[in-house]
Parts: C-alpha cells; structure tokens; sequence
C-alpha cells in the first residue's frame, strides 16, 4: 500500500513538472526567418506626423524634460544619457519605426541590445536583440513586455535594421470606473506577432507614467545598450468612445 501510494505521489509530481514545463508561457515563439526587407525605409502617408528623419530631435525631449543627448549619425539617433519621449501626446494611433541593436554583440538575455517603445510613456512594446539570444519570451523583440510573448521570433541579425509597424488602441475610463481594455498590434519586420492583444490598462514595468490617460508621449528607453533608431512616424487613429 505504502509503495503504491508513493509511486502515486511521484506520478502526480512528474505530471506537474511536465505540465508547468509546458506552459506556453515559458515556450520560446517559433524563428520565422523575415525578409530581406518589408517597411525598411517606408515613407510617411500624407497625414503622418514624422518624429524623426534623421536629421534633427526636434520633436523629442529627455524623459526629465530637458534637451535630449542621443547622438546623431547616418541618419540614425542612438540611446545616450537617458530615454526620449516626444513633445507631443497622443491617444490611438498607427506607428511606423526602424530600430537596430548593437552589430558588436556584448552580453545575453536582457543585457543585449535592450530598449523599448512606451505608448502614453505606459505600455511597452519590447526592444531587444533576440537573435539566437535566449531569454523569457514575453520579454523578448515584440513583446508587449510582461504581458504577451510575440507568435514567432522575426528578429534579423545583430546590427541590421529591423521595423515595427504598430497599430495601438489606448484604454479608455468608463461612466462606472471600470477601463476598457486597448489593444496591440504589431508586425516585426513584415510578420504579425501581436494580434490585437488587449491592455487592460496597467502601466509596464519601468513606465514613467501609470494610470490610465486619454493621451501620452511616445517613449524610446535607455536600458544602457547603444541601440538606434530612425523613420519614426505615426498617423493618428480616430477613438471609439468608452462603452
């Protein structure tokens, strides 16, 4: 009886590790090698506000408010002395961006190529080198980190450019207190990886601001790697009224 009931216990624990093994929240997203190019370099629409075209910061600030320090070359602006975040606010919109980690790997995980982009300064949408560069999957490239792992790794090599094209819906307060959830959907180098996953409303780990807002700045992070970026533009999206 005793035997038995120990070959029992060790069968219910070996079925709880292989289930928790399982979780497709520990399961890395399948490598789709992406195309040579997608939106690389993509022109803004007629109605898009560029933030960026290489040539000026104009319509960025630092995240305490003063002038922003990232350098410019080639076209590019690369993390320094702190994150961005645009002058101006904005609620929905549809977002077009081109980003590239460091060509010189240096580090894993999280310590490669790490940025992100904050909507509202709350709501993250991953930057990282995750090319052969294990780590967990909803914190990798694409991610809405913390949140929801991307549905395949579409990331190029280190030093290549890379580009998001985001359609974001803000969460919106209701008459009774309540939100209403927002949305994410993103395509990583011309591959959907987040497809309209919702943001119930609380601010990433790391956001500068927290509550739930009608508007916000775009934010890129400085998580200390010399990532770049450049052809940052965005058209703004008509919002639907809380229900």
């Amino acid at each position: 009886m005793n035997l038995l009931r120990s070959a029992t216990v060790v069968s219910v624990a070996s079925l709880a590790v292989l289930a928790l093994a399982a979780d497709p929240k520990d399961t890395p997203p399948p490598v789709v090698t992406p195309a040579a190019t997608f939106s690389d370099g993509a022109g803004a629409p007629a109605d898009a506000i560029v933030l960026f075209d290489g040539r000026d910061l104009s319509k960025w600030k630092s995240e305490n408010g003063g002038e922003p320090k990232w350098t410019l070359a080639g076209g590019a602006m690369q993390v320094n002395g702190g994150g961005l975040m645009t002058r101006e606010e904005f609620g929905d919109i549809q977002l077009h961006l081109e980003w590239a980690s460091p060509a010189e790997v240096k580090g894993d995980g999280q310590g490669r190529g790490n940025s992100g982009v904050y909507f509202q300064g709350r709501y993250e949408i991953q930057v990282l080198d995750s090319y052969q560069n294990p780590t967990y999957p909803n914190g990798q490239a694409s991610a809405f980190y913390g949140h929801s792992a991307p549905l395949v790794n579409a990331s190029r090599k280190p030093g290549e450019w890379q580009t998001y094209d985001i359609v974001f819906r803000a969460p919106k307060p209701m008459a009774d207190g309540k939100v209403q959830p927002g949305s994410f959907t993103v395509f990583h180098n011309g591959m959907l990886v987040q497809d309209h996953i919702p943001i119930p409303g609380a601010a990433t780990t790391s956001a500068k601001f927290t509550g739930v807002a009608p508007t916000g700045p775009i934010m890129l992070q400085d998580h200390g790697n010399p990532v770049r970026y450049r052809n940052i533009w965005l058209r703004k999206l008509a919002s639907a009224p809380a229900k």
